[in-house]
């Protein structure tokens, strides 16, 4: 994994401590902001990271942090492009071949399980300035809690922070609390559900006060949570069947959570699976 970034960029806007921004709502509003960039284009530095890892780096006082996972030998290369498992499906069928073994062979080459792959979760902390790396703290080793999609990564959340704590949520696995030195200062793991056909997880926490946040959309238990930030203590839990009548065998989905305040109330708005 490479990290790019534009220094100019990031040190115009105010610190960039979730998924999608400050305001969760991908917006910078300073007008010298660069409108375009490549690999060379705009580019104040850029660091190689090992491992993969689909989250976003998030910024706060003059560190960003993101997350990886490494693996111990081979795995499956991502699937780049706009190829998907669908075409392959496709391809497949017009061979003739049973439905069992298009399955098979579509597992084979777009879908990694827990049985192929022994895992190090990462978490990165680098000078906003230079890009080099200040600490990495290894959060957990093992097999992951579920498969992932060529498209997918097994760190694909994105970490969020209040400036005092950084903290780690990977779906179905666990919520991790870390302070801005490295230092890990509490652990929560979560049960592991199952996902649509082993796609893998994606999405982030959200931060309100003193709660941390999240929506769990799998196969066997669908809830939103949330969590004490100082720590990790479940607050509450509120379970939801998301079930689309037109696709019985699906619940699971990828959402990120956004907390609303108004003037009526504070509101957790997100979406799912399923009508009603």
């Amino acid at each position: 994994m490479i990290l790019f970034t534009s220094l100019l960029a990031l040190a115009l806007l105010a610190d960039w401590t979730q998924f999608r921004g400050p305001n969760a709502n991908p917006v910078g509003t300073d007008a010298r902001l660069p409108d375009d960039w490549s690999k060379t284009k705009n580019v104040e530095w850029s660091a190689a990271i090992p491992g993969r890892g689909w989250s976003s780096p998030i910024v706060t006082g003059g560190k960003v942090f993101i997350t990886t996972a490494t693996t111990d030998g081979k795995s499956k290369p991502p699937q780049m492009g706009t190829d998907y498992s669908n075409d392959y499906v496709a391809e497949l069928m017009k061979q003739g071949l049973s439905q069992q073994e298009v399955m098979k062979r579509v597992n084979e080459r777009d879908i990694e399980m827990p049985d192929e792959v022994n895992l190090h979760y990462f978490l990165y902390c680098m000078k906003l300035e230079t890009g080099a790396v200040i600490w990495k703290q290894e959060f957990y080793a093992g097999k992951p809690p579920g498969g992932r999609h060529r498209k997918n990564s097994f760190t694909s959340e994105t970490p969020i922070t209040d400036g005092e704590l950084v903290y780690v949520y990977v779906g179905n696995l666990g919520l991790f609390a870390f302070d801005l030195n490295g230092k890990q200062v509490w652990t929560t793991k979560l049960e592991a559900n199952q996902i649509y056909l082993d796609f893998g997880t994606g999405g982030s926490a959200a931060l309100h006060g003193n709660r941390l946040v999240v929506v769990s959309d799998n196969e066997k238990h669908q809830y939103i949570a949330a969590f004490d930030k100082k720590t990790g203590k479940q607050l509450w839990k509120t379970d939801r069947d998301l079930k689309d009548p037109k696709m019985t065998a699906m619940r699971s989905a990828w959402s990120t959570p956004f907390i609303w305040t108004n003037k009526v109330r504070t509101e957790i708005v997100t979406v799912g699976r399923g009508t009603r």
